[in-house]
């Protein structure tokens, strides 16, 4: 029996390369991109996912939404359960605004600091309260009630004459009291211009009183600081409103000679001008301006504020029903 030798070849079979198209540019690209092919290790391929936008810390966590339009089976079921997206911390800060100024952070429990406005629970600054728990406003006086005494002071003023025949009225002395008739000011004050008549029987102004005697200019200033803001009380005040060269607002002056209520209690007309020494004989039983030594300024303002405390409550209570037209 002929013997049947076979001839097998166990090399791997090459498939036939296809043809290649195209210019030698494409080719030697095509070639370099197989080499490249053998060489590298084979990788499982991995889908690619959707990039997810980084949340700002402390907001929270918010699900993004699904491409698909269809959602997990955790989230449908906290949907069903009637559980809505998570909130926030309890331990994050709040922000307490302050007044005029950048917002600052305070931790529940812990009090605002450094004057800071403390918050309310409702992103406000709470309302500050005083130590007896009323409101930081301030109690006001009752409406109808006589001014505090404080506010009031009685002034008078004793003048001298200058320019020609002296019939210029200067200021040369001033005197202050206050409600309780303590003085707040007695001055000697030196005349702009010189004196011509220094009307001693009725000022009490004499040459050696000018010696040391303040300059008019800086005897105004100090007496309009006292004035300011306060209820004066005088005699015939126009007049020494007049040598000050000021005038007072009317609805916080109290003239004595026309106050009508006065004269009433005192027996005399009502629109009749009654000096201050018959005035203070008949309602305070007192005699005022005697003598030839002329007269004390002090003196007249303690006497102008007794008369306006006899008729205070009621006068007062007048003028609020009427009140003084400027």
């Amino acid at each position: 029996m002929a013997d049947l030798i076979l001839n097998v070849d166990f090399a791997p079979c090459k498939r036939p390369r296809k043809k290649e198209t195209g210019n030698q540019k494409h080719k030697n690209f095509l070639r370099r991109r197989r080499a490249l092919e053998r060489r590298a290790p084979k990788q499982a391929a991995v889908p690619k996912q959707a990039a997810v936008p980084k949340q700002p810390p402390g907001r929270g966590s918010q699900k993004q939404p699904d491409p698909s339009g269809r959602r997990g089976k955790k989230q449908g079921a906290a949907d069903a359960a009637g559980k809505g997206p998570e909130k926030p911390s309890s331990r994050q800060p709040r922000l307490c605004p302050k007044a005029n100024g950048p917002a600052s952070v305070t931790r529940p429990g812990v009090a605002a600091q450094n004057g800071s406005a403390s918050c309310n629970g409702t992103g406000l600054p709470s309302k500050p309260k005083t130590a007896g728990g009323g409101t930081a406003k301030g109690k006001q006086r009752a409406p109808g009630l006589p001014p505090r005494p404080s506010k009031l002071v009685a002034i008078d003023c004793e003048m001298v004459g200058t320019g020609p025949g002296g019939r210029t009225s200067d200021l040369a002395r001033c005197s202050i009291v206050s409600y309780e008739g303590d003085v707040l000011y007695d001055q000697y004050i030196r005349p702009a211009a010189p004196i011509v008549d220094y009307r001693t029987r009725w000022s009490g102004i004499r040459p050696r009183h000018m010696v040391n005697a303040v300059p008019f200019s800086k005897a105004r200033r100090e007496i309009l600081c006292i004035l300011s803001g306060k209820i004066v009380v005088g005699h015939a005040i126009y007049n020494d409103f007049k040598a000050l060269k000021y005038f007072h607002p009317k609805a916080v002056t109290r003239d004595t000679s026309k106050i009508p209520l006065l004269n009433r209690k005192g027996g005399f007309p009502e629109n009749v001008a009654i000096s201050l020494k018959r005035l203070v004989k008949e309602l305070l039983h007192r005699d005022i301006q005697v003598g030839k030594s002329g007269h004390s300024s002090v003196e007249d303002a303690r006497a102008t504020m007794e008369l306006y405390k006899v008729v205070e409550t009621e006068w007062e209570q007048h003028l609020m029903l009427n009140p003084v037209q400027e």
